[in-house]
């Protein structure tokens, strides 16, 4: 990951650790990449309580509880299950904190209405409501639209500190 990115999942970290909170991640497009840029970091095991790699369907409802018919209705890559995601890991976790990752990185599986590069976040802290968010890459290739998603997702762990 690039040295920006590391630099911010350090401080990020420091701000969880001197706030005694901790983070769970439940990636699918991302492939657990949140998860592995912060436990990169010395001393990351203080926050991170754990990682969620959902890639399918299944390992979205058996591991975090996201309804099969939640996905039914609405797609993988959608609003709802963002949340459930976020919401899932949360509540299959210790932690305080937990963002949910899910989208079409490329290069297929993109739709018309549903295009490569559509990321959907859910940011789940406890006693808050989620926070849902939406991102339009475009199709700027794999590598980057994962490199993205993982930018967002630790701006949106920044954001839960605000709450």
């Amino acid at each position: 990951m690039n040295p920006e990115l590391r630099q911010q999942a350090a401080a990020l970290l420091k701000t969880y650790e001197r706030k005694g909170l901790k983070i769970a991640t439940a990636e699918s497009c991302t492939g657990g990449l949140v998860a592995a840029l912060l436990t990169e970091i010395a001393g990351s095991s203080a926050v991170v309580e754990r990682g969620f790699v959902t890639y399918s369907n299944e390992a979205k409802t058996e591991a975090i509880g996201v309804p099969a018919d939640l996905i039914a209705a609405h797609g993988a890559v959608s609003e709802p299950v963002a949340r459930a995601m976020g919401e899932g890991a949360l509540a299959h976790s210790r932690a305080h904190v937990a963002i949910g990752i899910t989208g079409i990185a490329g290069p297929g599986g993109g739709t018309a209405t549903k295009p490569v590069g559509l990321v959907h976040f859910g940011l789940a802290r406890k006693g808050f409501a989620t926070i849902h968010l939406e991102r339009r890459y475009g199709d700027l290739g794999r590598e980057a639209v994962r490199r993205c998603a993982v930018a967002d997702a630790l701006a949106l762990l920044e954001r839960a500190l605000a709450l």
